[in-house]
């Protein structure tokens, strides 16, 4: 009797998209980044700032570590790990949304901020607020204000994102907490060199860019990193001996309405 070989069907990663806004968000980078990764497939992908997790959804990784001073948003990631399900009330409306901003604050302030609630109220208010974005005053309340969106899609059910989450570590605290394998693969990609830095409630200042520049130096493994393409970023980058190079990427939010390309550093070493 003859017996038919049949290959194993080879499934394709599961393309997701980002279900935060986030400023400085770097999908548009992936493609790029992609041929650096490929080599490195083995590795763990270690990001210090996770924002959005645009890379670590279009790298997809087996295993990640990903980091963020954001606790907000780290209890997001994790609760979007287990399965998260939105049911608090959600609609573009402007008297609903400062409710729910009380509320999220009421859960900051008093020992709610690691609650499903809390995680379902964060991306209620990152997708209704002005222009996505994220920022707390010196209380650690979150302060955006309504925004001016004509239509929202909102999504409630995120179960496809567990099984590429699966084994993914999510770290919340500065990136100096994280303990690294001498073969990680890191991309930092740290708040901009801009004046305002102030997405979690701990400030980005230019000496935590010179620290975090000098930490990568220390690891032996590949590093990337980006950032805006100020004169101080790209000569920290390249005294350190980094390879440096300079893209256009897209400016997606900005409260005066420029889209002009903003310039970014890319740089490297080890790879």
């Amino acid at each position: 009797m003859n017996v038919l070989s049949i290959p194993p069907v080879q499934l394709k990663p599961v393309q997701l998209k980002p279900a935060l806004k986030w400023a400085g968000g770097k999908r548009w980078l992936v493609p790029t980044l992609k041929q650096l990764w490929e080599p490195h497939t083995h590795r763990r992908l270690v990001e210090p700032f996770v924002g959005s997790m645009a890379v670590s959804l279009g790298l997809q990784p087996s295993r990640s570590l990903l980091g963020d001073m954001n606790v907000h948003l780290i209890n997001f990631c994790r609760w979007l790990q287990r399965g998260l399900y939105v049911d608090v009330a959600m609609a573009n409306d402007s008297e609903l949304y400062y409710r729910l901003r009380d509320r999220f604050n009421q859960l900051t302030l008093n020992g709610g901020i690691e609650s499903p609630e809390a995680a379902q109220i964060f991306y209620y208010l990152n997708r209704t607020g002005f222009n996505g974005l994220c920022r707390f005053n010196r209380k650690g309340e979150f302060n955006v204000p309504f925004g001016r969106y004509k239509i929202i899609n909102y999504a409630k059910d995120f179960l496809e994102y567990v099984p590429v989450l699966a084994k993914w570590d999510f770290l919340e605290g500065d990136f100096c907490k994280i303990t690294l394998n001498k073969d990680d693969f890191i991309y930092a990609d740290p708040p901009y060199d801009v004046e305002f830095t102030k997405y979690s409630s701990h400030a980005f200042l230019w000496d935590d860019q010179v620290r975090l520049a000098e930490w990568l130096t220390q690891h032996p493994g590949p590093v990337v990193a980006s950032n805006q393409a100020t004169e101080r970023i790209l000569h920290l980058y390249e005294r350190l001996g980094f390879t440096t190079t300079i893209l256009h990427g897209p400016r997606r939010i900005s409260c005066t309405g420029d889209r002009t390309p903003a310039r970014e550093m890319f740089a490297y070493r080890g790879i």
